[in-house]
């Protein structure tokens, strides 16, 4: 708890330090932040404020009195307080104005924790003892009941392994937490949650919440045993880490990165489409040239003036199915899609604007829309009837044109009956022969004015993904920018401890993995290395390449294998424009400050032992964050140096701003 003492004038200082960089020489501030060499000391100075108090009143200055902890108000605890003053002591001012969640209290009913209630300090909390006494089933228990996943897979099996052995059995354990939530303005809630089931949420009235756990605390982290060294070792783990830090324009880059990748994938798709079709059709108009020499072999009998009737009788079946089975078709689809979209006023009922203050004029709104539907739907209403009208005419003189052709053909029956056999075939089977080739002419012959509408939708397609492509460029020239800057304000914030730089897309897998994908002949991953090494290489640019051929591959600056250029080309188009939607992740560089003192020295988290590299993850978990941090024995991956030089003096100061709760067998 926190306690107001008063000290004497002789111990005191008029405002905050920084008031005494107007005091000649700046000595007194210097020596007040041990920066003075002949007044160096381990311990640093106890800062006080101490305002005389000549009434009652006086006390509401801040400059009146001083913050000082201690577990239980006594002169023990108060010396206690002065042999720590960095942690212990404090100036009102120092308190910042800043908000933030906490978990106030946990209460377990049932599984091996049964009976446990605990409430937490809104700072620090260690939860100590040995191994085996629950302390990871403890901190396990409340990620279960918040419904967060672990990062790593192997932490996921063991928070499985711990929730089912101790909330599981031998009855469904339940865990309550009661929260105070930053996001939701410092409101309290309770979130339960039994094994096996959801996480209920009540708000303070005890009303059940639309709210989720993660709603009420979007920024909270909690780590297990090692599942710092898994973020260590993970590229994508570190990132994903990272982006908490990002300004709220770059996470909008993000989603309109993730919005233009489907937008790609769609465009793909209907491109496929329509290139098939395309070439379907130029492959049935290709036909055409052989179907019409045929038949003018059978022109050379003397059979077109007998039979010129035929391709009449084709072009009037085909325009009679426009006319009915197609344009009249149409039309009654649109109108009906008219119907579909009438104006619904459900919205401007009584119930929904009585209460508004200018209910009268929605009122008048809506009587003029319900006039526009009532006049629609008897336009609506003449359309059928015209439709039902025109249809039953349009059939009518369909059935009368289907038995005018049907007399034609019976005719043209006893036409091929009379003529003459021709190399081993009767009148009939050429008469049939010629009527096949006749039908099948007027069937294609309509489709070479098809080629020129699909090739020109075709080229709205690619246009659209050009456009696409180049609006997604744009997006990731902003996120890099944008990233490099939120990286600048991470650094000053981590200065003299870490170093973070970043490499645009530098992240070339996905292309390799997609490349070995495709299964070409003779390409391994040892002649894709040029992927990884490439200066000037994306995606795009290569899928543009793999178009232009393999001449284009090889000379191309990149270092392309003869082998490869000529496996490339024979990728599918899907698999090309597959190639041109993959996105590259950005390499994130993490250097740790490795000097206790003296000069810098950074050094790249792959070149750190195991326990640097995770104090390198820690400093970043410390970082500003207004949810709370919860971990699982900290300093079993951490090196005990570091713990004293960094994070110990981290953790003093953040836990002003910050709840933690941390698990631990080591109780210094």
């Amino acid at each position: 708890m926190s306690g107001k003492t008063l000290c004497s004038k002789r111990h005191r200082i008029p405002g905050v330090i920084d008031d005494l960089k107007n005091e000649e020489g700046n000595g007194y501030r210097q020596i007040l932040l041990n920066k003075t060499p002949e007044y160096k000391r381990e311990q640093p100075v106890a800062v006080t404020n101490a305002k005389d108090v000549e009434q009652p009143e006086t006390l509401a200055n801040p400059k009146a009195s001083c913050l000082i902890k201690m577990t239980r108000p006594c002169f023990e605890s108060f010396k206690l307080a002065f042999q720590d003053p960095e942690s212990r002591v404090r100036l009102n001012a120092d308190i910042p104005e800043k908000y933030y969640s906490r978990i106030e209290s946990l209460k377990v009913t049932g599984g091996y924790l049964d009976g446990v209630q605990i409430e937490f300090s809104e700072h620090l909390n260690a939860v100590i003892g040995g191994r085996g006494t629950g302390k990871s089933t403890l901190l396990e228990c409340i990620r279960y009941a918040l419904q967060l996943k672990p990062i790593g897979k192997d932490a996921q099996k063991k928070h499985d392994e711990i929730i089912k052995e101790n909330l599981g059995k031998p009855s469904k354990g339940r865990i309550e937490l009661v929260i105070r939530s930053s996001r939701m303005n410092g409101k309290s809630f309770t979130v339960a949650r039994r094994y096996g089931e959801s996480a209920s949420v009540k708000d303070e009235n005890g009303n059940l919440s639309t709210f989720t756990p993660i709603d009420l605390l979007p920024g909270i982290e909690i780590y297990g045993q090692n599942e710092i060294y898994e973020i260590a070792q993970d590229k994508t783990s570190q990132r994903q880490l990272l982006t908490r830090f990002l300004d709220a324009g770059q996470q909008d880059g993000e989603a309109r990165i993730l919005e233009s990748l489907s937008k790609l994938a769609e465009n793909r798709k209907k491109l496929i489409e329509a290139q098939a079709t395309v070439a379907s059709i130029e492959d049935e108009v290709a036909l055409l040239p052989k179907l019409e020499e045929q038949v003018g072999q059978f022109k050379v009998l003397g059979l077109e003036d007998k039979l010129k009737i035929i391709p009449l009788l084709e072009t009037e079946k085909r325009i009679q199915k426009r006319a009915i089975a197609e344009e009249c078709l149409n039309l009654n689809n649109a109108f009906q899609a008219v119907r579909d979209s009438l104006p619904d006023t459900v919205f401007l009922s009584d119930s929904a604007i009585g209460h508004l203050p200018h209910a009268e004029s929605l009122r008048k709104i809506r009587a003029a829309l319900d006039t526009l539907r009532g006049d629609a739907e008897a336009l609506l209403s003449q359309w059928q009837q015209k439709y039902a009208t025109a249809k039953a005419t349009m059939a009518s003189h369909a059935q009368a044109l289907d038995a005018e052709i049907q007399q034609e053909e019976l005719a043209l029956e006893t036409t091929f009956k009379e003529l003459p056999a021709s190399e081993g075939k009767t009148g009939k089977e050429i008469g049939l022969e010629y009527q096949r080739l006749l039908k099948e002419i007027e069937r294609i012959r309509p489709k070479k004015t098809m080629i020129d509408h699909r090739t020109k939708v075709v080229t709205e397609l690619s246009r659209q993904r050009k456009a696409i492509l180049d609006d997604l460029s744009s997006i990731r020239a902003d996120r890099s920018a944008q990233f490099e800057r939120s990286l600048k304000k991470l650094n000053k914030q981590l200065s003299g401890k870490l170093k973070l730089t970043v490499k645009p897309e530098a992240d070339r897998a996905p292309v390799v993995q997609f490349l070995l994908g495709c299964k070409l002949e003779s390409v391994g991953e040892g002649r894709l290395s040029w992927v990884r090494e490439a200066d000037d290489f994306s995606p795009v640019k290569l899928a543009e390449m793999v178009r232009q051929g393999a001449d284009a591959l090889r000379n191309a600056s990149w270092g392309i294998t003869p082998t490869v250029a000529d496996a490339l080309p024979r990728l599918t188009t899907e698999q090309v424009l597959q190639l041109e939607e993959i996105e590259l992740p950005d390499l994130i560089s993490i250097e740790l400050n490795t000097a206790h003192e003296g000069a810098e020295t950074f050094r790249a988290l792959g070149k750190l032992s195991t326990g640097q590299q995770c104090t390198a993850i820690l400093h970043l978990l410390l970082l500003q964050n207004p949810d709370p941090l919860l971990m699982d024995q900290p300093e079993d991956n951490l090196d005990n140096a570091f713990i004293a030089d960094r994070i110990v003096t981290e953790l003093r100061s953040a836990k002003i701003a910050r709840q933690f709760i941390f698990a631990t067998h080591n109780a210094t």
